[in-house]
C-alpha cells in the first residue's frame, strides 16, 4: 500500500514537473498562468458536479432500502468500519455488471452499483467490491483524479498554444523556429506523457483501493472472486465506448465497462485506466497468503 501511496506522489510530481517544462519552454509566466487558470475553472466544475452529470448519465436511481435491504446493511457495516458517513445508495437499472463510487469527499459521496452486478455476485463478493468502492471515497481518489486532470488539461492547453504560435507565429516565434526539437516535445512528446502519467495515477489508484477494500472486508479472496467474474462478464456485456462522454468515466468503474480488460504485461497497458484484472487477482491473492501467514 504505502508503494502505491509513493508512486502517487511521484506521478503528480511528475506530472507537475512536465507542466512546468512545457510553460519554460512555451508560452512563459503568462501562458502557463493562462493555461493553468483554464484547466482549473473547467476540471473545479467536474469536480463540485461530476458526481450529478454522472449519476444522471448512467439513469441511475436512489436505492430503495425496503428492495435491498442486504445492500444498505453491507455498506452500513464497512462505512462504519471505515469511519465513514454512509453514502447515498444508487442503482443503474442495466444487465451490465459493475459498479462506481462518486462524490468530492466522504461527506458528499454516493455509490452505485448496477442491477446486473446483484445478479452475478453472491454477498460475499458484492461485499468485497462494496469495500473496494468505500476505500475510493476514503482515499479521496477522486480529489486525486481531478488534480491530475487539471494538470494534463493545463499541458493540453499550453501544448495547443505553441501548436497554433508555430503556425501563425508571435512575438516568440523566432525562438520556436530555431528550436525545433523543443517544438516536437511541447506538441506531441509532452501532451503524451502527460496522458500516460495520468492513467498511470488511476491504475495505481485502483490497486490501492483493491488493497484498502480487500483490508476493510476481511476477505480478499472474495473481491478476488468479484474481480474474476466481472472480467468474464465485460468480455460479453459492455457499453458502447462510442459515445465520448461516457468513455471519459471509464476510470470510475471498478472494471472498465467498455471493453475486456487486457492481461499480461505489454505496452498496451500504459494507455488503460485499469490495471490488468489479473495483476489484481494475484495480488488480491497474496494478501490472503500473507494474512494466513502472520
Amino acid at each position: 500500500m504505502f508503494r502505491d501511496i509513493l508512486k502517487t506522489f511521484v506521478l503528480l510530481t511528475a506530472l507537475s514537473l512536465l507542466l512546468l517544462l512545457l510553460g519554460s519552454i512555451f508560452g512563459g509566466k503568462t501562458g502557463l498562468t493562462m493555461a493553468l487558470v483554464m484547466a482549473l475553472v473547467l476540471n473545479g466544475f467536474a469536480y463540485f458536479f461530476s458526481d450529478k452529470i454522472v449519476l444522471k448519465m448512467y439513469r441511475a436511481q436512489l436505492m430503495d432500502r425496503l428492495k435491498h435491504p442486504h445492500i444498505y446493511e453491507i455498506v452500513e457495516d464497512l462505512a462504519h468500519t471505515m469511519n465513514l458517513p454512509m453514502p447515498k445508495l444508487y442503482i443503474i437499472p442495466s444487465s451490465i455488471a459493475n459498479a462506481f463510487a462518486t462524490g468530492r469527499n466522504p461527506q458528499n459521496s454516493s455509490v452505485a452499483i448496477t442491477a446486473g452486478i446483484v445478479d452475478i455476485l453472491d454477498d460475499h463478493e458484492l461485499r468485497g467490491v462494496l469495500a473496494h468502492e468505500l476505500s475510493h471515497i476514503k482515499n479521496r481518489d477522486i480529489l486525486f483524479a481531478t488534480i491530475a486532470a487539471t494538470i494534463a488539461t493545463a499541458i493540453g492547453y499550453m501544448a495547443q498554444y505553441a501548436h497554433y504560435a508555430a503556425l501563425f507565429g508571435s512575438r516568440d516565434s523566432r525562438n520556436r523556429r530555431n528550436n525545433p526539437i523543443g517544438l516536437l516535445l511541447a506538441v506531441i512528446l509532452i501532451p503524451m506523457a502527460a496522458t500516460l502519467l495520468r492513467l498511470g495515477l488511476s491504475r495505481s489508484r485502483e490497486y490501492l483501493a483493491d488493497d484498502s477494500g480487500a483490508r476493510y472486508s476481511n476477505d480478499p479472496l472474495a473481491l478476488a472472486s468479484a474481480l474474476q467474474k466481472l472480467e468474464r462478464h465485460v468480455s460479453v456485456a459492455h457499453l458502447d465506448n462510442k459515445n465520448i462522454s461516457r468513455a471519459s468515466t471509464a476510470q470510475l468503474f471498478i472494471v472498465n465497462p467498455f471493453k475486456q480488460q487486457i492481461t499480461g504485461r505489454s505496452l498496451i497497458n500504459l494507455f488503460s485506466t485499469h490495471p490488468p484484472t489479473q495483476a489484481r487477482i494475484a495480488r488480491l491473492q497474496k494478501i490472503f497468503e500473507q494474512n494466513i501467514s502472520s
